[in-house]
């Protein structure tokens, strides 16, 4: 029987594009929109903020320095959230109905640049009861720890929570926990998924 539900963030509830991002970057830099991705792929640096190796400031500063970009630290965390889109994939009925009878929590890989204007913009995250941030656990889908946070989050068994992300690779990792879970493709899917599970009306 499941007891929790877990919601990915990015491409299941909050839409994003990053190449609005990468545009703004080249823009400013003079490098092509296909080269600020080439340039920052290599070192590593998304990574490592998402995992929670390195804080914010230090990341812009390096970052910064590998894409020859001059700005300032509000002004680059401006350009580096200008990927999200403003409507939602997820109604926040749905969302609601699921809280207010299922421990609702969120598992993303994610990083405070992100997650604070995300937090900012969309009402929704005021339905999740718990918040599994991976630059927070210091570990990122799939590794088994970040599944191991939200198993604990969630407060039952990896059997009793439901997961839905939009990779396969991280379905993959929260089944290999023995966490049910579904690829997302459109909110009424996953809304047919839950159905299959859980009542909430």
């Amino acid at each position: 029987m499941i007891k929790a539900v877990i919601f990915d963030l990015g491409r299941v509830i909050v839409p994003f594009d990053f190449h609005r991002g990468y545009a703004r970057i080249a823009a400013l830099t003079g490098l092509s929109v296909e080269e600020v991705p080439a340039r920052i792929r290599p070192t590593g640096l998304v990574e490592k903020l998402e995992s929670g190796q390195i804080a914010p400031r230090e990341f812009v500063k390096q970052l910064s320095a590998v894409l020859n970009l001059r700005c300032t630290y509000e002004e680059f965390c401006e350009i580096w959230s200008c990927v999200f889109l403003p409507d939602a994939l997820v109604p926040e009925k749905l969302l609601e109905g699921i809280a207010a009878r299922y421990r609702l929590v969120l598992l993303s890989n994610t990083n405070a640049i992100h997650f604070d204007m995300i937090r900012a913009n969309y009402p929704h995250l005021r339905h999740f009861h718990a918040l599994v941030l991976s630059h927070v656990a210091g570990a990122m889908k799939p590794s088994p720890e970040i599944y191991r946070q939200a198993v604990e989050a969630a407060g039952c068994k990896p059997e009793e929570c439901f997961f839905t992300d939009d990779i396969p690779e991280y379905i993959e990792g929260a089944l290999r926990y023995g966490i049910d879970a579904v690829q997302f493709h459109s909110a009424a899917q996953i809304e047919a998924e839950l159905r299959r599970r859980i009542t909430w009306d």
